[in-house]
């Protein structure tokens, strides 16, 4: 499948371009600046417009990376 992408450290335009998350990379950067790192994917689902639409296929492509 390739590398996966590390939701703490990609743009916002990295995360776009992930199956499942195009158009809520600005979201997802805002809210990791807000709110800090990201420690489990299921935190996605607090993100304004995720909630419940983050797949277990997505979640397959993200790593929320060491501290």
């Amino acid at each position: 499948m390739g590398d996966r992408i590390d939701v703490n450290r990609a743009t916002a335009a990295e995360l776009d371009a992930v199956p499942g998350l195009t158009g809520h990379g600005f979201e997802i950067a805002r809210y990791r600046e807000e709110r800090g790192r990201f420690t489990d994917l299921r935190q996605l689902d607090e993100v304004p417009g995720l909630s419940g639409k983050v797949d277990d296929v997505t979640r397959a492509r993200l790593d929320a990376g060491a501290p």
